[in-house]
This record gives structure tokens, C-alpha cells and sequence, in this order.
């Protein structure tokens, strides 16, 4: 269906003046195609949204990402395309040559450019994005999909996360994993230099420019560690090589049994996690090795540095349940009760000073704000226990001008019942003070940040969240919650309907050039509306 159009909606509150810019937000929109279904939610076809915040006003616009998956999967009428939890078989009455050429791709997979968990930028140009070698650039104004890009082109990376690090002057890391490259199974830490000023302007895409920093070698050639995020300081990177693999022999079975590509996921609970801490200007790790029990870390919060000491933030889990939580049939029966292990906001420490004159059996962490703990063993290893800062939380976002700096505060959706959020949380580290936004009937989604211009404080700005509302005859929102009192400054209603979203990223006004009119364009799935304050 081809439409856009503008609409004069219900507004709560007055927004600040001060709040311009663009929040994006990506997820799964469709699960079925035809008479075929995805089982899970992950694997739904990408639906981006935009909210765009100007002189009091809000243009919220929705649009699928048009990439070659969605093409394929709409052209044949059903879905044609494995996604991690759903793999797509031919149609039965395709001949004999079809089902083996689908065998063939399965078997040395090129994976789908359904590009739906996140945005990322780089340089002048902003990407849909999920964990595969492709991404997707959009226009962030229109939500138009445009080039297809592969990393392969730049770098020999099979998985890239879809949660790269930004420094103040643009550069962004990021890291992937090379499976089995030239026998060697490693992950790449790399950076793209920022691509808005000066000649390199018009460079695109900006992974041109793209740098390797250092590369890791795999502990297991065919079982590298899946990751979602890694840590960054001033000078040092943070990554978990934690024991949640991938297996690669069989994943290229899993057409061929009848699996699908996540039942190749393997957990191993008696192997340890073991920590790399890497120094940004040299590249290397650093000499000491650091480690701890099995854990499966999806998201870092923070991580910074004090008085020879390491610190970082993670949402850590004892086992992997959390993705089986999202098969559709376990969310539709939306039960009361899980088997899902309570997500855990730890702080580690890393000592990385030298170990002379230390015993074996000493703590060597010397803060005193924090009970986490490295022991040094026998072997010059450190064993890393970590203090519990919270629980039953998700989806982190801090002040990402405290980004690899020491920080207070943090914004999480809460998941005390089941995967899905209730409700969305400040929390400061160091009280351990919760303040808590819920309201019946709604799901509210991961809650960004927005700091005010030359704010005072860390927690100056506000908390820009979507939410999900099933009360009826009452629409999806945006909420904006001042963020220092977790009080609401304004809501927005949707005349549309708003889906559960994974990730987001905002876009100040200075950042891109708003369209005078961008409307002009034929959109394919695309709602824009304008709402207006209506003030009671």
C-alpha cells in the first residue's frame, strides 16, 4: 500500500523547546508472508521509525526496511529467507535444480540483509543494521532503504555487532568475527574515521577509510564466542570471549537436519569466561589475564577507568533462555511464570597495575566504593568476581557524554516476569536508588537519553521511550520523562500502530539537513503523521 499522510494527534504536556532532533528506532514488524510464519521474533522483517522533534511539534513516521530480503520474501509470497530461528525451505512444488541450489546456499550461507535490531552510523551516513556482514543505509529523514553494504568488501568479517562506540570527534569501533579465515578463526576490533569535514566529505560509504586496530585469536576455531557489545575506555577496549558459541559444522548442517541456525548456538556452563582487556594506542592486550565463571552478556552499560582499575558494567545472565523467550508460540501464551534466569547488572574491576609483590590468594581491586573482587591464582591469573548492582533489568542507556568516563546514572527497561518490559527505570550506582515509570496496560521500550545543550549535571535532559498501550479505545505513545525527577514531561499519542522495538539512536538537529518537503517521494509502507500540541 502506497500512502503518507499528516495528522493532527492527541499531546499531553509541552515538550521542551530546547529537544530537536531525530529519534530512530528499528525492530521486527512482520512475521508472516503467505501461508509461512517466522517462529521467532528477532527474525521478523525489519519496520524502522522515526520521531522527529522540532519547535514543539513531533513527525512520527514508520516505513519497512526495503532490502533484498523483504524483496525476495514479497515477491515469492512467502518467506524465502533463513533468518537465526526460522529456516525458510522452497516451495514444494519448486523443481529438483531449485531445492538443491537452496541446499548449496545453506550450506555456505549468505546471510540475510534483514537489518532490523539496529542504526548505527558511519561517517555521514546512517545504517540498518542487525549482526550479519550486511547493513543497510538509509536515508534518516524519509526512512528511505538505499545501498546495500557489505563488510566483506572492507574487512573479512562473517558477524559484526550492531553496537559500535562513537568518540568525540566521529570515529566510530566496532568489531566482528572471521571464521575460519586462512585457518584462523579471530575477532577484529576496527575503526572508521569520521567523514563530515574537510576533503574526505564526500567519501561514502566511510568504511573506505575503515582501520584494524588489533585482532584477537579464537580460544576454539570452529566455536567462536557470539557477542552483542564490547566495552570501551579512554585507553582500553573491553571484550567477553564469554562460552556461548556458535558451531560452525553445525550450523552448515542445520538445512540439511531440519534445524534451525540458533539450535547451533551452544552454551558451555564448565568452561570460564574469560576477559580481554586491550590497550587502544598499542593494540595489544594487556599482560595480565583476567577471567570468571560462565556467563552470557548481551549488553555493556559503561566502563571507565580510576586509580588503576578497569571498571565495567554489563546485564549478565547464568544461561541462555533469554532468546528462547521470544519464540512467538512462548510469547503468545504470555504466562505469568518463565524459565528465564533474572538478567543482573554487574560491575567488574580489572586491576592493571603489576602483580609483583602480590600473593597468590590476595584481592587485588583497591577501591573502596565497589565489593567486586580480582584474586590473583597460581598461574598469574585473575579471578573476577563482580558486585551485583541491580537485577531484573534491560536494554542499558546512560549519558553518552559519560561514555567511557565514570559515571552515575543509568536508564533500564525492567523484565522482573517475563522478556517483555513493564516498565523503565533510572537507577544511580551509587545510592542503588530505583525510580521506576510504569502504567497499566503498556509496554514501554528501551528509554534513550537526550541530554540537554550546556545541561548542568549528568542526568540534565530527558528519557524518550515508545509505548506499546493495550488500553482500550487508547493509542501507542511516545513518552519524554524528565530525566533528573523520572517525572513525565509529555506524551504523544500514534494514529498508527506502534510494534515492539528493539534499539534506537537519536540524531540532533545539527546533524542532518531536514528536507523541505518530504513528502515528495512514492513510500512504500510508510505513515507520517504530525502531532500538534493539543494541551488539557
Amino acid at each position: 500500500m502506497l500512502f503518507c499522510k499528516t495528522k493532527l494527534l492527541f499531546y499531553i504536556g509541552n515538550l521542551p523547546s530546547w529537544l530537536q532532533g531525530t529519534l530512530l528506532r528499528n525492530g521486527p514488524g512482520i512475521f508472516s508472508v503467505g501461508d509461512t510464519t517466522y517462529n521467532h521474533w528477532f527474525d521478523g522483517m525489519a519496520l524502522m521509525h522515526s520521531f522527529t522533534f522540532k519547535d514543539g511539534e513531533v513527525i512520527y513516521r514508520s516505513r519497512y526496511l526495503r532490502g533484498d530480503t523483504y524483496k525476495d520474501n514479497m515477491a515469492a509470497k512467502r518467506i524465502v529467507v533463513s533468518e537465526m530461528g526460522t529456516m525458510a525451505y522452497p516451495d514444494p512444488g519448486k523443481n529438483v535444480i531449485s531445492r538443491v541450489i537452496t541446499f548449496l546456499n545453506h550450506t555456505v550461507p549468505d546471510f540475510t540483509d534483514n537489518c532490523g535490531n539496529n542504526f548505527i552510523r558511519y561517517g555521514k551516513d546512517y545504517y540498518a543494521t542487525s549482526e550479519t556482514n550486511y547493513i543497510r543505509k538509509v536515508d534518516p529523514v524519509t526512512l528511505e532503504t538505499q545501498d546495500k553494504v557489505d563488510y566483506m568488501k572492507y574487512l573479512a568479517v562473517n558477524l559484526v555487532t550492531s553496537h559500535p562506540h562513537y568518540d568525540k570527534d566521529g570515529t566510530a569501533y566496532n568489531m566482528g568475527t572471521s571464521i575460519a579465515e586462512k585457518g584462523k578463526t579471530k575477532y577484529t576490533l576496527f575503526k572508521v574515521p569520521d567523514t563530515t569535514a574537510g576533503d574526505k566529505a564526500n567519501a561514502s560509504p566511510a568504511l573506505k577509510n575503515l582501520e584494524v586496530i588489533c585482532t584477537v585469536p579464537c580460544r576454539s576455531l570452529l566455536s567462536p564466542s557470539y557477542y552483542h557489545s564490547f566495552g570501551m575506555t579512554d585507553n582500553y577496549f573491553i571484550f567477553i570471549e564469554q562460552p556461548f558459541k556458535l558451531d560452525i559444522l553445525k550450523m552448515a548442517t542445520a538445512y540439511m537436519r531440519g534445524v534451525n541456525w540458533a539450535s547451533c548456538l551452544k552454551f558451555c556452563p564448565e568452561e570460564n569466561t574469560l576477559i580481554h582487556l586491550i590497550d587502544r594506542k598499542t593494540g595489544k592486550e594487556v599482560g595480565i589475564k583476567y577471567y570468571t565463571e560462565a556467563m552470557i552478556v548481551y549488553h555493556h552499560v559503561n566502563a571507565f577507568e580510576e586509580d588503576g582499575h578497569v571498571i565495567f558494567d554489563v546485564i549478565a545472565y547464568e544461561d541462555p533462555s533469554l532468546y528462547n523467550m521470544f519464540y512467538l508460540n512462548v510469547l503468545k501464551e504470555q504466562s505469568k511464570t518463565s524459565a528465564m534466569s533474572v538478567p543482573k547488572c554487574k560491575r567488574f574491576a580489572l586491576p592493571v597495575q603489576t602483580d609483583k609483590g602480590i600473593d597468590v590468594g590476595d584481592d587485588m581491586v583497591k577501591l573502596q566504593y565497589t565489593t567486586a573482587s580480582a584474586v590473583k591464582e597460581k598461574e598469574g591469573k585473575l579471578l573476577c568476581q563482580p558486585e551485583v548492582l541491580c537485577d531484573s533489568v534491560e536494554l542499558p542507556r546512560i549519558n553518552y557524554d559519560f561514555n567511557g568516563k565514570k559515571y552515575r546514572f543509568v536508564y533500564m527497561t525492567c523484565v522482573a516476569m517475563t522478556a517483555v518490559a513493564t516498565k523503565i527505570m533510572k537507577l544511580d550506582i551509587e545510592t542503588k536508588e530505583r525510580t521506576e515509570w510504569s502504567e497499566e496496560n503498556c509496554w514501554p521500550s528501551e528509554p534513550v537519553f537526550i541530554p540537554r545543550p550546556n545541561g548542568e549535571g549528568e542526568d540534565d535532559g530527558v528519557v524518550l521511550t515508545t509505548v506499546i498501550n493495550s488500553n482500550p479505545g487508547e493509542s501507542g505513545f511516545i513518552l519524554v520523562l524528565d530525566a533528573k525527577s523520572f517525572k513525565e514531561v509529555a506524551r504523544a499519542y500514534m494514529n498508527a500502530e506502534l510494534h515492539m522495538d528493539m534499539h534506537g539512536y537519536f540524531i540532533p538537529m545539527e546533524n542532518y539537513i531536514v528536507k523541505e518537503n518530504p513528502y515528495n517521494t512514492n513510500y512504500c509502507t510508510i505513515c507520517c503523521y504530525l502531532i500538534r500540541p493539543n494541551k488539557v
